[in-house]
């Protein structure tokens, strides 16, 4: 890491994460270099990424989707690879320094598992990881001396307001939520929601899976079992807060009723930057804010009736063991369900809560475990959508 250009490898890279971090690379003057790409699906994409960036490797996570593709745009010195394992046959190699995971729901689990294992820097834009697997990883990451940096605003916000302090003098951590486009819905108007209504978010601009998450405050959720295991606090100190303008990320309090707050316009660019030029901050290409003009920062307390999720991501974070990833899983399949019109709105809370009430809890699973448990719940949220 002496190196004066850090490699990256960007998991995910056609992605909403993934073009925010290659736009912070590219402003980087030469500091950090997009190394290594990765995509699923968007291979045209990837291909374009590639001629701009010049990348040593590019990988094609889907064997069907890249023997479709045309790769002769492909500039010649980058090496394609295909198929899931390839991305962590990359991220082991001594050139990467740096690993983006921004890879969306459990499928980026085996990669960032990969690169904790190798001890690298990780900026983890994929909290699935930790909701799945967080002690486990955690754990690894000590035994390995892998860094593990958040990308996600709210716990950006909290690992940059946590330098004020020491662990032991941290009151709570307040996670902010924008509420979504159904903030002020009410049960009724809940059950007519499209999913023209659920994609269209107020302030932040994200790929469909984790739009829909905000407007269930299932994203919510999951960033409570994140927070738990990535900061290493009890349950308790965690609260979530509805802050509309999401310009407040999170903010944490000290035992002295200090609260520290981290602001910033909505844009990835900011925490993705302070991830990958982490403990330094550099200029960014990120919108800032402006005190020309007067505007107003609002504060209210979740509606846990209207949104229910928030419940179940407290009673993750509380139990721990096979939790998180039953309800990852769950949730994932319901959200598919309702994008692909099976399901309503309203259903995909309902289905998660079914699963995670009835599925076999562990305390203490293996990896292996957490992955047929995965198998599992997705398999009963799909039964229940049949039904």
């Amino acid at each position: 890491m002496d190196r004066t250009t850090k490699n990256v490898a960007v998991l995910g890279s056609t992605g909403s994460i993934g073009e925010n971090t290659l736009q912070v690379i590219a402003n980087s003057e030469g500091k950090l270099r997009a190394t290594a790409l990765s995509a699923h699906t968007q291979l045209d994409r990837l291909i374009e990424q590639a001629i701009r960036l010049e990348p040593d490797f590019v990988i094609a996570t889907c064997p069907e989707q890249a023997e479709k593709q045309d790769w002769k745009g492909l500039p010649s010195h980058c090496e394609l690879l295909i198929g899931e394992k390839e991305t962590e046959t990359v991220v082991r190699r001594t050139e990467i320094d740096i690993v983006v995971t921004a890879i969306v729901g459990a499928a980026g689990l085996q990669s960032t598992w990969a690169a904790v294992e190798a001890g690298k820097i990780i900026a983890l834009a994929n909290k699935e990881t930790l909701v799945m697997a967080g002690p486990l990883v955690m754990t690894l990451a000590t035994a390995t001396g892998a860094t593990i940096l958040p990308v996600d605003s709210e716990h950006s916000a909290v690992f940059q307001a946590l330098h004020a302090g020491n662990q032991k003098e941290v009151e709570r951590i307040i996670l902010t939520a924008s509420g979504g486009p159904f903030r002020d819905h009410t049960p009724e108007k809940l059950k007519e929601v499209t999913v023209a209504d659920a994609l269209a978010h107020p302030t932040w601009d994200m790929g469909p899976k984790i739009t829909i998450d905000s407007a269930t405050m299932m994203n919510k959720a999951l960033e409570i079992v994140e927070a738990r295991w990535l900061f290493d606090l009890d349950p308790r100190q965690i609260e979530v807060v509805v802050h509309p303008q999401s310009i407040i990320h999170s903010m944490v309090e000290f035992i002295d009723g200090s609260i520290i707050a981290q602001m910033s316009p909505p844009d990835m660019k900011l925490p993705i930057q302070y991830a990958l030029t982490w403990p330094h901050r550099q200029p960014s290409c990120g919108r800032k804010l402006s005190f020309d003009e007067a505007f107003n920062l609002e504060f209210e307390p979740v509606d846990r009736e209207r949104f229910p999720a928030v419940e179940l991501g407290m009673e993750a974070a509380r139990l721990g063991g096979t939790s998180g990833v039953v309800l990852n899983a769950a949730n994932e399949t319901a959200v598919a369900g309702f994008l692909e019109n099976q399901i309503k709105f309203n259903d995909i809370v309902p289905a998660c809560r079914y699963v995670f009430d009835q599925h076999p809890f562990e305390a203490t699973p293996s990896l292996n475990g957490l992955l047929k448990l995965d198998r599992w719940a997705r398999e009963e949220v799909s039964r229940w959508i049949c039904t």
